[in-house]
């Protein structure tokens, strides 16, 4: 640029045209291109021009403005917003379609097309963003929707796993989807305690439990009661929002249904016997669990080998849980011990606790604890865990 002509105003040497690039006209700069109208065609401009053609005119631009004396500089004003992705791509779209789009006879409609065609970019990105956000709220089949509902269903994983944490055996493994094992885990069921189902996943089998939750109802369908785990051991929510914690069935649902409804003859045989037993004292309530076969075998066969060493009154049964299917067992007991005919002296609740601290499984209890049964006197609750063995009545006798 050293070969420029200098400014006849200012005396300054001309730079290439900004606007045009030193071309003097607006495009590639063949036959019919437009001239340009800042350097008017000369395709050189004084560097300090203010008005439009080759030469400054004498009117330098005022670059920056000293502070004079006594005179403050004026306040710092907050920086301008940045323009949104919007204004910046729309100012874009503009400024190529200037330089590239505009023809020789140098018309302004494709000003009009950039604007059209930015409108229909940014149209068709919010009809895509309405889309995808759309289809984010969408539940799948038999999934509930938001708000109340998802709080229904963060309810009924709390209570099912703190019912499993509590109620499962220690070396039970249980089937469950991801995020139902991630709450399991938290209530500290171990990581190697849980088989956890996807889509890879193709059965629950291996597993002693099932928590069937929405997602594992969607995944396996009928079969999940038809073939895998047609038994409910307790069932929390309603509805969509319903999860049910079942016992898998290792033969098959046909083979668990035969041995559980057999299981169930054999509990009213024993609890029949227990009735019948001299030494047990039996209230109430805890009459009609024996008639029907609702106690679990572990607890009528235990109960009767402790009534051959002491007399004993049973108060109260319990432990089944919320929602179980028919068949499945009470697991727990209130007891305490009776004196016998023509005395007054009563085992311990010492002794009655050594008992059934020496059994050996499936026959040793879960968890144990003294309760108190009248103001003046105390007995002992007894509990074991699900998942309930079928059979044991059958194979003791």
């Amino acid at each position: 640029m050293s070969g420029h002509e200098r400014c006849s105003d200012c005396g300054q040497r001309k730079v290439a045209c900004p606007k045009c690039q030193g071309l003097g006209s607006i495009g590639t700069g063949g036959f019919g291109a437009p001239r340009c109208r800042e350097c008017e065609g000369a395709g050189v401009r004084c560097p300090d021009v203010a008005s439009k053609g080759s030469n400054c005119g004498g009117q330098r631009v005022l670059i920056s403005q000293p502070e004079l004396p006594g005179r403050s500089s004026p306040p710092n004003r907050p920086p301008a917003r940045e323009p949104s992705w919007g204004t910046v791509l729309a100012t874009t779209v503009r400024l190529w379609a200037e330089r590239r789009l505009r023809p020789w006879w140098q018309t302004r409609w494709q000003d009009v097309l950039a604007a059209l065609l930015v409108a229909v970019i940014l149209a068709g990105l919010a009809f895509t963003m309405r889309l995808s956000g759309g289809s984010g709220g969408r539940q799948a089949v038999g999934q509930p929707r938001g708000g109340p509902a998802l709080g229904a269903v963060a309810a009924a994983r709390r209570r099912a796993a703190a019912w499993v944490a509590s109620q499962a055996s220690g070396d039970a493994i249980v089937a469950c989807d991801p995020a139902m094992c991630a709450v399991l885990q938290a209530r500290g069921v171990p990581a190697s305690q849980l088989l956890v189902l996807t889509s890879v996943r193709a059965d629950p089998l291996g597993s002693d439990l099932v928590v069937a939750t929405a997602a594992v109802r969607s995944q396996f369908g009928g079969r999940l009661a038809g073939v895998y785990a047609p038994v409910t051991l307790a069932s929390f929510g309603s509805g969509a929002t319903r999860i049910a914690v079942q016992a898998v069935a290792p033969d098959g649902a046909a083979a668990y249904r035969t041995q559980l409804a057999s299981d169930v003859r054999d509990r009213q045989v024993a609890g029949a016997q227990l009735l019948h037993n001299h030494r047990v004292h039996v209230a109430g309530a805890a009459r009609t669990a024996l008639t029907g076969g609702q106690v679990d075998s572990r607890l009528l066969a235990t109960l009767a080998t402790l009534a051959a060493l002491d007399p004993l009154d049973i108060i109260s049964f319990g432990g089944s849980g919320p929602g179980a299917s028919a068949g499945v067992p009470r697991r727990s007991a209130e007891i305490a011990a009776a004196a016998p005919a023509g005395r007054r002296r009563l085992a311990s609740v010492a002794s009655l606790l050594a008992f059934f601290r020496a059994q050996r499984p499936p026959y040793l209890p879960a968890s144990f604890g003294i309760v108190r049964i009248t103001p003046g006197r105390t007995g002992l609750m007894i509990e074991y865990q699900v998942p309930c063995p079928l059979g044991l009545l059958g194979t003791r006798n």
